[in-house]
C-alpha cells in the first residue's frame, strides 16, 4: 500500500474515532470533511481495512441515505446492525430509521 493511501486512511480513522456514541455519518461526509469530496469510495476502503483497529468504530459509517452497505464486512450476519442498535439506533430493512436525526456531519461538528 502506498504511503499516501496509508495517510488518507489514518485521517479517515481519526475522524471516525470522533463520531459520538449513538450517532452515524456517511462515507461522503468524511471524504468532504477531508477535502476529498469525490473520495467516498476510498473512505469505504478505509472502513473495510479498519477491522483490525479496535479503536475505530467503523459500524458508525453508512452510506448517504443510511443504508448499512458495509455490513457484510463485519463478522457474523448482523454484527453492524447489533452494534448500532446497542447504541440506540433503530434499523429497519438494513436502513437507519430517522437517519437525519442521528446523522453526524464532521464539517459542522468539528472545528479543524
Amino acid at each position: 500500500m502506498a504511503k499516501a493511501e496509508e495517510s488518507f486512511f489514518d485521517k479517515v480513522y481519526d475522524v471516525v474515532r470522533l463520531i459520538p456514541y449513538g450517532r452515524v455519518t456517511s462515507y461522503g461526509a468524511i471524504a468532504k470533511f477531508l477535502g476529498a469530496a469525490r473520495s467516498a469510495r476510498m473512505v469505504g476502503w478505509a472502513m473495510n481495512a479498519a477491522h483490525g483497529h479496535d479503536d475505530v468504530p467503523a459500524h458508525r459509517v453508512v452510506n448517504r441515505v443510511g443504508l448499512l452497505t458495509g455490513k457484510h464486512h463485519f463478522e457474523g450476519t448482523n454484527l453492524m446492525q447489533q452494534l448500532l442498535e446497542s447504541e440506540g439506533i433503530k434499523i429497519k430493512d438494513n436502513k437507519i430509521v430517522k437517519f437525519e436525526t442521528c446523522f453526524w456531519d464532521p464539517a459542522k461538528e468539528l472545528d479543524f
